[in-house]
């Protein structure tokens, strides 16, 4: 009896062993061709096996602006002609400490149309205190960043705060789209 297990065991594990050495080494037969050379839809479907390739990495306000130079300049003339940016403010200067543009631009729509100090709504969305004086700013206590809702609520308690940030959002939406970015 431990003999015919035995027999069994090791046949198995042969058979496995040698079923994986011919997956390994390809497709064989018609079509191989086109199959090893990548053109099955399985293999090179636009998805990585690299696990760290999954992970979507933002680039920050300042670096969106960067790669853009003339895009950042369409964007800051039409904020200017709109009068949310001031005429001696270009969008990075005032986008810096954001990590995303649309959030930064989106803070200066809601600024404006709510009637906020803008350095006091983006210290409360970004978390960073600026040089600014901020000792009339209303908002959450400490360094931790909020949406743009609660900022709006903390700051103006009788406004729409989220009809508002959805003004703002589709607003800088449209600026950013109009601007090409």
């Amino acid at each position: 009896m431990k003999r015919i297990l035995f027999v069994l065991a090791v046949a198995t594990m042969s058979v496995t062993l040698f079923a994986g050495r011919s997956a390994a080494q390809g497709p064989a037969g018609s079509g191989a061709g086109s199959a090893a050379s990548g053109g099955s839809s399985s293999s090179s479907g636009g998805h990585s096996l690299n696990p760290i390739k999954w992970v979507k990495k933002d680039k920050s306000a300042d670096d969106q602006l960067d790669a853009k130079a003339e895009q950042e300049k369409k964007l800051t003339a039409n904020l200017q002609a709109q009068g949310v940016l001031a005429a001696n403010t270009d969008a990075k200067t005032a986008c810096e400490n954001f990590n995303r543009l649309d959030d930064c631009v989106a803070a200066l729509h809601a600024s404006k149309n709510v009637g906020l100090d803008f350095n006091c709504l983006k210290s409360n969305l970004t978390g960073v205190q600026t040089g600014a004086d901020m000792s009339s700013c209303k908002g959450p206590a400490g360094d931790r960043a909020v949406s743009l809702t609660k900022a709006i609520h903390a700051m103006k308690p009788d406004a729409d705060a989220k009809t508002e940030a959805k003004n703002a959002e589709k607003e800088a939406k449209d600026d950013l789209k109009a601007s090409g970015i």
